[in-house]
C-alpha cells in the first residue's frame, strides 16, 4: 500500500506542469486519443523495437462479415547484435532498415509504399503521433546519437540512406499503448496495457483535463507512465535489498529504473543468483562451494527461475539445471534454490500489482463510477511464460483495489498488431484532415 500511494503522488507530479521535470515517474502523453472504430482497413507495416529482437510484421486489416474487424499477419523476427545496440545510432537504425529491406524481399513487398506504425518501447516525450523525442535508452541498449533525437527521423534517415524501397511512417506508439489498442479490438473495457517482460511498464486513458502537458480538456489521451523509473527520487530506498544495489550498481544505467529493477525479466535472474551467492558464502548451500558459472554475473537468466518453479516437485529440473552450473545438489539444496525464486519472482509480483493498483484507483477516482469495470491488456515474457506470476499479481491487485472489477486479458501479437491498428486510426485521422 504504501509503494501504491507513493507510486499515485508521482504519478499526480508527473502529469503535472510544474512537477513533471523532477517527478520520477514522467507520465508522457501519446497522443493517442481514440481507440480504433472498425473502418479502418488495409494493409500496415509494423515494427517493434523494445529488447534483443526487433520484429516486423506485415498486418493486414480487413472488414469480417458483421462489420467486425479481421486482422491477418505474417512475421519475423530477427536479433539486434550487440554492436547494434551499443555502436551509434546510424548503426542500430541501418540494421534495422536492412532488416525492412529482406522482409519486404521475402514478402514480394518492395514496389509497395505501406503505411508504417512503429513500436518503440523506451521513454519518449512525444510531440505528435509520429515524432517523439528519445529521453533516455533503458534495457541494455546504448547507442550513441540518438538520446535527444527524434527517433521516426532517424528511421526515415536510415530508410533514406538505404534508398530500395519507402515507407509511411504515420505513428510511433510505446508497447504498453499497442498492446492496450490490440485489446481494446477484443474488449472494448480495455483502458490499460501494460508489459512484464524484459523491462515492465504500464499506459492507461487519462482524462484530458489532467494531462497538462497537452492544450485541451475534452475527452481522454493515452498517457505512458514510465513507471520503470520510479524510486529516482528515494521512494523505493526502504525497501531494496543489498542485492538490489549490486545490480543497478553494475547495470549500464546505475540509479535509474529501480523498479524495473526489481520486476523486470533482464535483472530477476540476477538477483536470485546474488541470493543464492550470499548462502553459498554463509555456508547455507552447496557445502559452502560456489562453481565459477554460478559465480558469473548474468549466468542464472530468468527464464531458469520460470524452469525451477515450473518442477513438478521430484527435483529433477532443479537439478539438472543446477548440474548444468557445475554444481552437486543435495535435495534441500534444490528446495532452498526454488524457496530463493519463489521468493525473486513472488516480490516482483507484488511490487508490480503496487503499480497497477495504483493507475486503477486513480482511474475510478477522477471517473467517480461506484464499481470501475476495467480490462487490463498485458504482454510480456514474464507475464505468459512464468508458472506463477500471473496468479499471484492478479491475487495482490485486487486486494489493492476493491470497487474496481478487474479482467486480465492476454495481448497476442500485441504490439505488432496494435502499432498497426494505431497506424490505420492515424490514416484514418489523417486522411479525414486533408479531407
Amino acid at each position: 500500500k504504501k509503494v501504491m500511494r507513493r507510486m499515485q503522488k508521482e504519478m499526480d507530479r508527473g502529469l503535472k506542469l510544474e512537477t513533471h521535470q523532477e517527478a520520477s515517474v514522467k507520465m508522457l502523453p501519446t497522443y493517442v486519443r481514440s481507440t480504433p472504430e472498425g473502418s479502418e482497413v488495409g494493409d500496415f507495416l509494423s515494427l517493434d523495437l523494445g529488447g534483443t529482437n526487433f520484429r516486423v510484421m506485415l498486418v493486414k486489416v480487413g472488414e469480417g462479415e458483421e462489420g467486425q474487424w479481421t486482422v491477418k499477419t505474417k512475421h519475423q523476427m530477427y536479433s539486434i547484435p550487440e554492436d547494434a545496440m551499443t555502436g551509434t545510432a546510424e548503426m542500430l537504425f541501418d540494421y534495422i532498415s536492412e532488416c525492412i529491406s529482406d522482409f519486404l524481399d521475402k514478402h514480394q513487398m518492395k514496389h509497395k509504399k505501406l503505411p508504417l506504425g512503429f513500436t518503440f518501447s523506451f521513454p519518449v516525450r512525444h510531440e505528435d503521433i509520429d515524432k517523439g523525442i528519445l529521453l533516455n535508452w533503458t534495457k541494455g541498449f546504448k547507442a550513441s546519437g540518438a538520446e535527444g533525437n527524434n527517433v521516426v527521423g532517424l528511421l526515415r534517415d536510415a530508410i533514406k540512406r538505404r534508398g530500395d524501397f519507402e515507407m509511411d511512417v504515420v505513428a510511433m506508439v510505446n508497447d504498453t499503448v499497442a498492446t492496450m489498442i490490440s485489446c481494446y479490438y477484443e474488449d472494448h473495457r480495455c483502458e490499460v496495457g501494460m508489459i512484464v517482460g524484459t523491462g515492465c511498464n504500464a499506459c492507461y486513458m487519462e482524462e484530458m483535463q489532467n494531462v497538462e502537458l497537452v492544450e485541451g480538456n475534452e475527452g481522454r489521451m493515452c498517457v505512458n507512465t514510465e513507471w520503470g523509473a520510479f524510486g529516482a527520487s528515494g521512494e523505493l530506498d526502504e525497501f531494496l535489498l543489498e542485492y538490489d544495489h549490486v545490480v543497478d550498481e553494475t547495470s549500464l544505467n546505475p540509479g535509474q529504473q529501480l523498479y524495473e529493477k526489481i520486476i523486470g525479466g533482464k535483472y530477476m535472474g540476477e538477483i536470485a543468483r546474488l541470493v543464492l551467492l550470499k548462502l553459498v558464502n554463509e555456508n547455507l548451500l552447496f557445502n559452502g562451494e560456489a562453481s565459477e558459472k554460478l559465480k558469473t554475473r548474468g549466468s542464472f537468466e530468468t527464464r531458469l527461475i520460470s524452469q525451477v518453479e515450473s518442477d513438478p516437485g521430484d527435483r529433477k529440473q532443479i537439478y539438472n539445471i543446477l548440474t548444468s552450473f557445475g554444481l552437486l545438489p543435495s535435495a534441500t539444496d534444490c528446495d532452498i534454490v526454488r524457496m530463493v525464486c519463489e521468493r525473486v519472482s513472488t516480490r516482483a509480483a507484488q511490487m508490480c500489482s503496487a503499480g497497477l493498483a495504483g493507475v486503477i484507483n486513480r482511474m475510478r477516482d477522477s471517473r467517480s463510477e461506484e464499481t470501475l469495470k476495467i480490462t487490463v491488456g498485458v504482454d510480456g515474457s514474464v507475464y505468459k511464460l512464468h508458472p506463477s506470476f500471473k496468479d499471484r499479481f492478479h491475487t495482490t491487485v485486487r486486494q489493492l483495489t476493491p470497487g474496481c472489477d478487474i479482467t486480465f486479458l492476454q495481448s497476442e501479437e500485441g504490439s505488432g498488431r496494435g502499432a498497426a491498428l494505431i497506424s490505420a486510426v492515424a490514416c484514418k485521422m489523417a486522411c479525414m484532415i486533408s479531407q
